[in-house]
């Protein structure tokens, strides 16, 4: 008979993600507002490069880091779109933003050390540092449920090594201001800590800008991916961009449990980043007039929902909001419930609209009739 002595208490002490558990439980006919998966097609030009790329042979390792032509461009976009400057050999790109949250988690956190997540914030932030061994302390969100400078501020410890800001964040959408990013660097700089700016929603924003606090200082690891602007999840195509001294110890670890990003998604993500940007546009677009119509309609059903300036999620407050997510879960509309996301989660529910306004109409008319 097994027993847990068998296994590392670093894992024992995770949990399955809640998000995975509803998406892998939800039925065939059930509307899914529970991923956060755009429901686009990858662009044809991504698409196609791909295809070119398997039909040249190109289908080996590849330089650990990334191909040179990838991080040039990324070493390009980051100057272009963010407002700062890293050279290609400062960046590393990983299988999806996943590993490279795990890289900057791996090299910085030692067991005891105190890393400070939003809560309620993304799943994948508190099971990372716990798998490291260190000690998550969690920062409650303000009353527009963003996170607070002075919030951070007063929970630095000498065993503190960093914090994660998420913006647009994933489960609330909502956008830091300048002044946000600004003071956070400032908090990094000053404590000499580390910021992880998690930036994979940066171009789904719908009212105000996307801010990268790396512009602001030097201890920024800056976390993306293809796979949201794109639409290109399933590729698994993230990177990691931070000064030389961060990247030196970060590739120690990629190369060890990666390898390298797959060969033929880095040549797509050459194509997306070069490529045209009207299918992004035209993605945001799209994503904001299903915000509107789902926020809209929580609103009317008396969820007390606050309009999410960026990402693709709602996240309404809800009374006996168990009771609403079990109710329907098992009218087949597939949510989120918010503790999944951490105990400040608890009252709410996250919902994705990257489904089509079809779907949305119709969750909205069996969330009438049932709730």
């Amino acid at each position: 008979m097994m027993t847990s002595a068998r296994f590392a208490q670093r894992v024992l002490n995770i949990d399955i993600s809640g998000i995975r558990k509803m998406f892998e439980a939800a039925g065939s006919n059930a509307i899914n507002l529970g991923l956060g998966q755009p429901d686009f097609d990858t662009p044809l030009h991504i698409r196609q490069a791909a295809i070119d790329a398997i039909n040249e042979g190109f289908t080996g390792y590849t330089y650990g880091a990334g191909i040179p032509e990838l991080r040039t461009a990324l070493s390009s976009k980051f100057e272009r779109e963010n407002n700062f400057n890293v050279t290609p050999n400062e960046i590393i790109v990983t299988s999806g933003a996943s590993e490279a949250l795990e890289l900057a988690i791996a090299s910085l956190v030692d067991p005891g050390d105190e890393v400070l997540i939003a809560n309620p914030g993304f799943v994948s932030y508190n099971a990372l540092v716990e798998i490291m061994g260190g000690k998550v302390v969690p920062v409650p969100l303000g009353g527009d449920l963003s996170l607070r400078p002075e919030d951070v501020l007063e929970r630095i410890t000498p065993r503190t090594k960093a914090f994660i800001v998420n913006s647009p964040a994933n489960p609330t959408g909502a956008v830091q201001s300048r002044n946000d990013m600004k003071a956070f660097a400032e908090i990094a700089d000053d404590h000499d800590i580390t910021l992880i700016s998690d930036e994979v929603y940066e171009h789904f924003i719908y009212e105000g800008e996307h801010v990268s606090p790396a512009q602001y200082s030097d201890n920024v690891i800056t976390v993306n991916a293809t796979s949201k602007t794109y639409s290109m999840t399933g590729w698994r195509l993230g990177y990691v961009a931070a000064k030389q001294h961060y990247i030196e110890q970060m590739i120690k670890v990629h190369q060890y449990v990666q390898a390298c990003a797959n060969s033929i998604a880095q040549k797509a993500a050459v194509a997306a980043l070069n490529g045209p940007i009207e299918p992004v546009i035209q993605m945001r677009d799209e994503f904001r007039q299903r915000r509107d119509l789902l926020v809209g309609g929580l609103n009317s059903l008396g969820m007390r929902c606050d309009l999410p300036r960026g990402a693709f999620y709602a996240f309404p407050e809800v009374d006996d909001y168990m009771g609403v997510v079990n109710t329907l879960i098992s009218n087949g509309i597939v949510v989120v419930p918010g503790t999944a996301f951490g105990s400040g989660g608890e009252g709410y529910m996250r919902l994705s609209y990257s489904t089509s306004q079809a779907d949305i109409k119709r969750a909205l008319m069996i969330m009438e009739s049932v709730l």
